[in-house]
């Protein structure tokens, strides 16, 4: 796994876009020294340490959301997250050139590696923690997406996609391999859609939905190993641009199913077992929050994203990485399956 530190960032920036970036900067009081690029950010050096500089094509309201988040949190005692800076006119954004420009602290460290079940286990406590301090927020003066109740819809909607990529492969004249491979595996991975809608359905997903607008709960919904930072044996949750309203266990849940793929963990029960009780350590979950998990845990949503890349959004990879990952999911099946039924004698000893 990729895990970055200070000492891997490209300063070959293009002139034009370099010039613009210290134009943003001017706008803040900040002594630049130097600007290097990073995934879709820049850090930048300052006579007073490195700050983040983010750029979009739309959404100053992030900047004042991800700023509002991070006061609210810090006043419940959880700092592990970067602040914000304004600039000189008080400001939390620039507009230039079309583009939305915000910084915020850079968390100097590394990336996590949550292949390592112990870093992902305390990757997991600091969400916990975070998630505990969020409660309460002022939502009112938010604006991100509301996705409470919204679960049951997007299932739906998947399992809706699979059988239109169904229909689409069988219409094809001249049929690839992955065409075939992935059509061979369509009708599984729906019955586990299926099955997993029917466990979101038999829970009380709704009433919990309510309980959670009622106490303003908000999800980080990005939770990427690129998004936990971990400096001098301490994690923090950084990009704070993906926030909504939702279950928290919105968070915890993609992250264990994103975890299950990984070769080490392959849908072994135990790692998600200790995930979930590190998470209970700090914000202990309900029998009703661990059923609910569990659907979001066992739907086929790589297996729909696959196809979705393919057949909707016609991405161009070659033929042997779409092969790559359609295997790789082919290959769990029976492991996901034993995990299903472990996860299930669980929720029934509790």
């Amino acid at each position: 796994m990729d895990r970055k530190d200070s000492s891997e960032y490209n300063s070959i920036i293009d002139f034009k876009e370099k010039q613009n970036l210290y134009f943003v900067l001017n706008k803040y009081d900040l002594n630049v020294q130097e600007i290097y690029k990073s995934r879709s950010a820049y850090k930048v050096s300052t006579t007073n340490g490195y700050v983040c500089l983010k750029k979009m094509k739309h959404g100053e309201y992030k900047a004042i959301n991800g700023n509002i988040l991070v006061e609210h949190l810090i006043t419940n005692g959880f700092y592990n997250v970067p602040k914000y800076y304004k600039t000189k006119k008080g400001e939390l954004y620039v507009k230039s050139k079309k583009y939305i420009y915000y910084i915020s602290e850079w968390i100097d460290g590394i990336e996590s590696d949550l292949s390592d079940i112990n870093e992902a286990v305390q990757s997991v406590i600091v969400l916990a923690k975070f998630h505990s301090a969020s409660k309460g927020i002022d939502i009112s003066k938010l604006k991100i997406k509301n996705n409470l109740r919204n679960w049951p819809v997007i299932f739906n909607d998947n399992l809706n996609d699979l059988q239109k990529f169904k229909k689409l492969i069988l219409s094809k004249k001249n049929k690839d391999y992955i065409d075939i491979a992935y059509l061979k595996h369509i009708n599984s991975f729906y019955n586990r859609g299926l099955e997993a809608l029917n466990f979101l359905n038999e829970s009380r997903y709704s009433e919990l939905s309510v309980q959670a607008c009622d106490n303003k709960t908000i999800s980080h919904d990005s939770i990427y190993y690129q998004n936990i930072v971990k400096r001098d044996n301490c994690y923090y949750l950084v990009d704070l641009d993906s926030i909504i309203i939702d279950l928290q266990i919105n968070d915890l849940g993609k992250l264990i199913r994103r975890l299950m793929y990984k070769s080490s963990y392959k849908w072994d029960f135990s790692k998600a077992k200790m995930l979930i009780d590190a998470y209970s350590s700090i914000t202990p979950l309900t029998k009703d929050e661990l059923e609910i998990m569990l659907a979001l845990i066992v739907f086929p949503h790589k297996f729909w994203k696959l196809g979705k890349k393919k057949y909707l959004k016609n991405t161009t990879w070659n033929q042997n990485k779409y092969i790559h990952k359609l295997n790789k999911m082919i290959e769990c099946d029976e492991l996901e399956q034993k995990f299903l039924e472990e996860y299930i004698t669980f929720l029934r000893e509790i």
